[in-house]
Order: C-alpha cells, then structure tokens, then sequence
C-alpha cells in the first residue's frame, strides 16, 4: 500500500514534469475512480487549468488547479502516477489521465480499483475536515508532539503509529520498519514508554520515512538500495531478522499481518 514515502515520490514526479503546465483534457477511463464528482464535470472544470501547486499531506497527494480547486488523490493498496511522454503506451490499469498541449499526460493508475480521486475546495480543508493528524514528516511534528500523539493509554503503539488522526501517513509496511529500527515488539502499550523510548521512537520514524524516500521507494531495485539492517528486505512469513538471523514471526491485529523479530523486539514483560 502506498505510504508517505511513496507518494512523496509521487508528489516530486508532479513537482519536475507537470506544475506550471495547463489542462488540455482529462479523460476518464473509469468512473468508479472519481468521488463526488461526474466525469464530465471534472473534464469541464479542468480544462484549461493550470496546476499551480502540488503537496502532501500523509498519504494524500493534493494538486492545487486555482479556481477549480484541487485534486486529492487517494491510492489505495497499490495505486500510483505515472508521467507519460507523447506516444508513449499507456501501463495497465490507468483510470484516468490528464493531458497536456504537447500529448505528454499524468496518468493514475489503480489496478485493484481501491483508491480514488476527488475535485475538493483546498487541501487545507479536505485535510480538516476528513480530521488527518499532522504529517509525520513536517518538521512541525516534533519529538513532543509525537510523544504527545501517542498519548499514555493501553493501546499497543503499531495501531497509534498507523491511526492517521494521530499522525498521518503511516501504514502497515513503515509501522513495522519503525519499529523493527527501534527494537520495540507491536504490542507494546503506549502507557509502558518512558521519555528516552518515546524519542528514540520518533527518531526512528523520522529516519525510516526519510530514508525510504531518499533510497527510491516503489523502484524495482529499492530493496538493494535499503542499508544493511532494514527489516523490509526480509520481512516474510520465511524471513530472517537482518540482524540477528532469528526466524521473522508474523502480528496479525486489525485484520492485518505485520512482522517483526522475535529476538530484537521481545514481547513485554518477557
């Protein structure tokens, strides 16, 4: 599923190919990926509007059209933008596209159909209103607003990693990495963390995402390009802990299958 490193790397395709550049069409190959808005409304509305802005915020990416608002798009499990030059065939599964006067086109593709896209007033009030924590990469959100998103509850610390109105853009996949970095089992209660854990934590989410982005996350060859020690490239029900060499175990919580080690994250209390 795409996370925050992921669709920063979105957001840095849209940043060098299209702002600045002008809507000559969009076309919609599915209806079912739009949200609150028809196919032809969004065509209408579009056409001839400049994208001026693009940001992220979590795992939503916003591109900023001027009076026509913006678009938040949401990639679901696998979702994702490919910048297409003239003449150049189109991948599987594009949804819909938006051309430019030149036939270059950005494309958003969704093979599974989870994700979606969607004409909002600004990014700043699609962000309030759908209640998104802070981004976990602003540089905002530091070691004491982290501390404090995590709170001093029983909750186990993978669910609040992952709740985005916490702190948004986080999922399944880093949660295990920032943990696995930080030496911390996914039960752990939130109500167990002293200061030191609560910042080493928050140093190690921050490290994990900027690293993920700097390395080219979603390329073919990421995983070669991860640094020894990262649990990503072994995290499998057959996998081995990159450090230790102990059997990678398998979290099934909220219907979802994490992994961790069982020797560098022991369960609380053991």
């Amino acid at each position: 599923m795409p996370e925050l490193p992921d669709v920063e790397l979105f957001k840095r395709l849209v940043d060098q190919y299209c702002l600045g550049r002008v809507i000559a069409k969009a076309v919609v190959a599915d209806p079912g990926s739009l949200k609150g808005i028809s196919p032809t409304a969004l065509q209408e509305r579009l056409k001839g509007k400049r994208l001026s802005f693009c940001r992220r915020h979590g795992k939503v990416l916003f591109i900023e059209t001027g009076s026509a608002g913006a678009l938040a798009m949401h990639f679901g499990t696998n979702g994702s933008l490919d910048y297409l030059v003239r003449d150049q065939s189109e991948p599987p599964y594009v949804r819909l596209w938006f051309g430019f006067a030149d036939g270059d086109r950005l494309a958003y593709v969704n093979p599974r159909r989870i994700g979606h896209v969607q004409l909002v007033e600004s990014s700043g009030t699609f962000i309030a209103n759908a209640g998104l924590g802070p981004d976990a990469l602003d540089a905002s959100f530091d070691a004491a607003a982290f501390a404090a998103a995590l709170g001093k509850g029983k909750q186990a610390i993978k669910p609040l990693l992952m709740d985005q109105t916490r702190m948004a853009g986080i999922g399944n996949i880093y949660a295990d990495e920032i943990l696995f970095q930080a030496k911390l089992h996914p039960a752990t209660r939130a109500n167990t963390l002293d200061s030191a854990t609560r910042r080493h934590l928050f140093q190690a989410m921050k490290s994990v995402l900027q690293t993920a982005i700097d390395r080219g996350t979603g390329a073919e060859i990421f995983m070669n390009r991860l640094p020894n020690g990262f649990l990503l490239s072994e995290r499998r029900a057959d996998g081995r802990c990159p450090r230790c060499g102990t059997a990678i175990q398998a979290d099934k919580r909220s219907g979802r299958t994490g992994y961790f080690c069982p020797n560098c994250q022991p369960r609380p209390g053991r």
